[in-house]
This record gives C-alpha cells, structure tokens and sequence, in this order.
C-alpha cells in the first residue's frame, strides 16, 4: 500500500491538475510533499518504536496511513491535499521498517530470509501494478479514488494486526529525542524542498522568496550538520559517513536513483500532455519497468553473494544508462512498443542497483550502526528522488523553450500556410513545433541522466570492497 501509493500517483498528476485547476508541474506537489515528509519521518522510526512499542507503533501509522488517504480523496484545493499528503508521508514512513521488524521477530530465523524476500517484492510489484491501477482509476471512476482504495486495505491490516501482533510487542524505553536536531532538519530540508518546487514558476533566484529559501536552507543545513555532530544523543549518527564505503555507495544509490525516479514522473507527464495517451495507456506503457525486475531480483541476490559487489552495482547502473541512451532516440510518432521496450529492459538493472547499493552502503558500518545507516540511507535516497522531481521539471520546461526557439528559426512555413491559410496554419504550426520541442527537450534530459548513470557507475570503484556479512534486516 505505502509503495503502491507514490508510483499509482505518477500517472494521475494530470487528472489531479486539471482538476484542481492547476499547472501539471503545480501538481507534482503532490508527489514531492509526500517523499519529503517520509524521507524527513524515516530516521526517526527506531527512536518511535523504542518509545512507544513497534506493534503500537505500526498500528498507529497504518490507521493514520488509512485517515490521511481518505482525506487526500476528499480534497477540494491542492493546498489541502499537499497538507494532507504531508501527514500521509509521516504514517507511510514507519510502516515499512516496521514491518520488516515485526517479520523478523515472527518468522524463525531459518526462515526469515524467505519471509523477507517474500517481502521485498512488495517493493518490485508496485512499478507494475501502480501505473496501471493509476491510470485506470483516473480515467474510469476519478482520480479521488487512487486514495479511496486504500481504505479497504488499512481496515483489513488493522484488524489483523490488533488480533495477531499484539503478542510481539517490544518493551518501551524513554530515550532522550534531539528536538533541536529535528527542528533544524525539518526547517532546511521543508526551505530547500519549497525552493525548488516554487522556483520555477517565480522564475527562481530573480524572485526573493526564492532567495531567502536558498539561504534559510542552507543555513540551517549547516546548523543542522554542527549539531548533529556534536550532540551527544543525535536523531541522525552521522557518524557512519566516516566509512568511505557507506558514503560512496550512498552518493551512487542516491545520484541513480535521482536519475531514474526523474524518468517515473517525467515519462507519464510526457505520454499524456504531448503524446495524447490517456492515464490507462500511459500505464501500460511505464508499467514494463516492473516485469524483469522481479524476475532478476533472485539472481542479484545470488550474485551479491558470489562476486564482487561494486562490479554488480557498476554493472547494474551502466546498464540503466544504455537504456536511458535508447530514450534519446524517441520522436513524436513513435509507436507503443518503441515506448515500453526501454521500461521492460530496465527492470534488469534495477535489483542490481538497489540490492548491490544497499549490500555495499551497510556492509562498510559496524553492525551496532546498521540500524542507523540503513536510515540515513533511505533518507538519502528518498530526498534525492524528490528532489530529482522538482528539478527535471524545471529543465524540462527550460529545454522545450530553448528547442522551441531552435525549431522557429530553421522552420519554412510557406507551404503550411498557403495549404490552410494563415490562420488555421498558424494553429496548425505553433501546436507541430510545440509537440516536437517538447520531446526534444525529453530526448535531451535522458542524455543527461545518462550522463549521471556514468559518474555512478564510476564512482562505486571508489569503495573498498566489503568484508563483512550484512543484516540486510536493517535496510528499509
């Protein structure tokens, strides 16, 4: 459900917008307000559930979870539903870690690696079934029931949850929070994150908003940063970053996936506003991603085992770079399978990114800082995906301006307008050269995330290779 709900968003975005009454890159907000609350939530998930019990605790964010759903559904304005996918993103956050916890305190230990592979392809089904459930729900019932659907599901987990889990609850402690340090971390990822959502369409640091947020953000930033690394019980154990492995292969797992989470919201929006798809075809089309990575997710694992894991990452990454190299070929007419081929083969490289990423990051920290790095890292790369949104949106808009005003200076329109007249031509043009510049500009920022493909696949050479055997029951 908390994984299904950002990719089944994706493809609703104009469904949202038009509804809403708002600019489709406006409606990615609500996509960005969710990631930032979880990335902003997920640390603070083992200090909750030591405070208060991890089955009360994965309780109460699945009910939250479910309430925060129906209020998205019932939103009227999209500040309202940016306020309520903000406290939708802090539910979401716990139940994931959670509920590999509570996987592991259950299931005997012989048997806890297939309950967390079973587990594990929760979060590679999800690419399949969200596009499609996404686009079908907006384009046949509304876009409100993206939301709606979840209720069923909260109401089925909480009941069980409450009959089964209740004999697995863990102790309580009262362990000191660092409120400053929250404070700080709340205030300069929210300023960074408004910045660059806003600065786009305030044409960016010509605006003062825009101005005081860049410098807010990085203020507190390095507020936060001296805090951490001088309290004596910090909310974030920077610590970790002293390994050269976890921190390479932090940099590597957050600039890819920055990368490929751009293509997740690029590619649907391109499908739907240039190319004419409805919601359900655009799901379709993206929906492919999610085909061979299920599929390679047990030969990863396999070869995580036996190889060297910076090849396995190197390889798994270069791969997504040649697929994202077959995106700078496409053209306004170009037919569906031309569309899907690209996301059916880079399912292949996905388990080879995160799996290898993931074994490399943890494996380079002691074991009592697993808990703790595997947050940052999911911190890490969850900020670099919302991050990675605003920013494509705006080069995306950059890019089709600057390939539009290419376009107009080596067009001759004698011939359209003399066919049509000058009125119906000039219809007829401003939309051809509009639909090309847009998917020029596409084709442009696929090279670019080519190009950041690369540095991580290089990069990754920079860690030593891991010694140690990883508690991948950390990584959430």
């Amino acid at each position: 459900m908390v994984v299904l709900d950002i990719t089944i968003a994706n493809v609703s975005v104009p469904h949202i917008s038009g509804a809403l009454a708002v600019a489709p890159t406006q409606g990615t907000w609500a996509i960005t307000s969710y990631s930032v609350a979880e990335a902003i939530c997920v640390p603070l998930s083992g200090w909750i559930a030591s405070r208060f019990g991890e089955v009360r605790v994965f309780m109460l964010a699945v009910l939250g979870f479910g309430i925060f759903s129906l209020l998205c559904g019932l939103s009227t304005s999209l500040e309202a539903l940016i306020l309520f996918r903000v406290f939708q993103g802090f539910c979401g956050a716990p139940i994931m870690p959670m509920s590999q916890t509570l996987l592991l305190r259950i299931f005997p230990k012989e048997k806890a690696p297939a309950a967390l592979g079973l587990w594990s392809m929760t979060t590679v089904v999800a690419p399949i079934a969200g596009p499609i459930l996404g686009g079908t729900i907006s384009d046949n019932w509304s876009w409100h029931w993206i939301f709606f659907i979840n209720l069923p599901v909260v109401a089925i987990c909480v009941t069980l949850a409450w009959q089964l889990l209740r004999r697995y609850e863990t102790g309580t402690t009262r362990n000191p929070v660092d409120y400053v340090g929250l404070l700080l971390l709340v205030i300069w990822v929210g300023a960074l994150q408004i910045m660059l959502d806003k600065g786009r369409e305030v044409d960016w640091f010509a605006n003062g908003l825009i101005v005081w947020l860049a410098v807010i953000a990085a203020v507190f930033f390095l507020a936060f940063l001296i805090w951490e690394l001088t309290e004596a019980n910090p909310i974030i154990d920077l610590s970790v970053f002293r390994q050269r492995g976890f921190t390479i292969g932090v940099i590597a797992q957050s600039s890819t996936y920055a990368a490929f989470f751009s293509s997740v919201v690029l590619i649907p929006l391109f499908l739907q506003t240039n190319l004419g798809y409805t919601a359900t075809w655009s799901g379709y089309a993206t929906a492919f991603v999610g085909v061979m990575a299920v599929l390679m997710s047990p030969v990863a694992a396999a070869f995580g085992s036996r190889f060297d894991i910076r090849l396995m990452v190197s390889g798994g990454v270069i791969w997504l770079g040649m697929v994202s190299l077959m995106r700078t070929g496409w053209v306004t007419q170009m037919d569906f399978f031309t569309l899907s081929l690209p996301q059916f083969l880079q399912g292949i490289g996905m388990p080879f990114f995160f799996i290898g990423t993931t074994l490399l990051a943890l494996g380079s920290v002691r074991p009592d800082q697993t808990a703790s790095a595997a947050g940052i890292q999911n911190f890490m790369r969850t900020l670099s995906g919302a991050i990675a949104t605003s920013i494509v949106q705006t080069i995306w808009e950059t890019q089709t301006r600057l390939q539009r005003a290419e376009l107009v200076n080596v067009m001759h329109p004698g011939k359209v307008l003399d066919s049509y007249g000058a009125a119906q031509g000039r219809i007829i043009l401003d939309r051809l050269v509009q639909s090309e510049a847009v998917t020029l500009a596409t084709d442009k920022i696929a090279l670019w995330s080519a190009g950041i493909f690369a540095f991580a696949a290089a990069v990754i050479w920079l860690a030593p290779k891991p010694k140690a055997k990883v508690d991948m029951s950390a990584a959430h």
